[in-house]
């Protein structure tokens, strides 16, 4: 790879993922959802934690900027936090991709797919405590690094 294109994509828009605190009641999630779909925002990739009392929704999508003036618009608690994703073809890749990222010596705090598939391939989301390593780590065992304008529509 060359320096010209490792400084390109470094330079990349990041992923953004957002988390959205939800009080555990019938119907916030498809509000959340419908909303975001009235204005065009396709989610790309979902996770729900839930709890007891709350629930924490985050996803990705592929207008971050509407989403964000979405959530705030209609006064959904939210935080925006930059994530990792990488493509994944072919079975056994995931085991491939930990292994990247074990040999990197970081630590993932959690993983979770694409709904949708980024350019027809697989892909998963993941939040990592150092997201340059890992993705210096992916790109050298051929992997590949997906940034925001690989989501946009």
């Amino acid at each position: 790879m060359s320096s010209t294109t490792t400084a390109r994509e470094r330079d990349a828009e990041p992923i953004s993922q957002f988390s959205v605190f939800l009080p555990n009641r019938l119907g916030r999630l498809h509000e959340v959802t419908c909303r975001l779909a009235e204005r065009e925002v396709h989610i790309l990739a979902l996770t729900v934690l839930d709890t007891t009392d709350s629930t924490i929704l985050r996803f990705v999508v592929d207008d971050p900027d509407r989403a964000r003036d979405l959530l705030a618009e209609h006064a959904f608690p939210f935080s925006e936090t930059r994530v990792l994703a990488v493509e994944v073809e072919g079975e056994g890749r995931l085991k491939d991709v930990l292994h990247a990222l074990l040999e990197a010596e970081l630590n993932i705090h959690y993983v979770y797919p694409f709904l949708t598939r980024p350019r027809d391939k697989s892909g998963l989301i993941i939040s990592i405590e150092d997201q340059e390593v890992a993705e210096d780590a992916l790109r050298r065992h051929q992997f590949s690094v997906l940034y925001q304008p690989d989501l946009s529509r």
